[in-house]
């Protein structure tokens, strides 16, 4: 998103929640220093004029722009990487040994695959086989 990045954050993620009038567009927002809450504010009010403009998405949303956070959600194989060897959750869009829910150390990550340890048993999952991963 050239807003985000030429107000020099880093775009982290987008999350859109469809719920009728009570929809939510949720940018999230990165910097090596950290985000703080004037951040989110500036980010906001250009990410608002930009979204008013263009109307990517048709009727009720609310914008909240927002950092990371400690269990930050990963969006895309190059964030996965910046985290190996930690503990992650993930939730597969089709469940795996009837479960799609796991918790483990993310042990490697590629463009195509994601391998967990999950108390002593690899777990691999194609990246595109995950709807949400975040870290735990």
């Amino acid at each position: 998103m050239p807003v985000v990045n030429g107000l020099g954050y880093e775009l982290w993620g987008i999350e859109y929640l469809p719920q009728g009038k009570h929809s939510v567009l949720r940018v999230y927002i990165e910097t090596e220093q950290g985000i703080l809450i004037d951040d989110c504010e500036k980010v906001s009010r250009q990410l608002s004029t930009v979204l008013d403009v263009e109307e990517p998405i048709h009727g009720h949303y609310v914008l909240e722009v927002s950092s990371p956070g400690l269990d930050r959600p990963l969006f895309n194989a190059k964030q996965y990487q910046r985290y190996l060897g930690q503990r992650i959750q993930i939730r597969v869009r089709r469940p795996i040994d009837g479960r799609r829910r796991f918790v483990g150390t993310l042990q490697a990550a590629s463009d195509e695959e994601l391998t967990l340890d999950i108390e002593g048993t690899e777990l691999r999952v194609a990246l595109a086989e995950v709807d949400k991963g975040h870290l735990v």
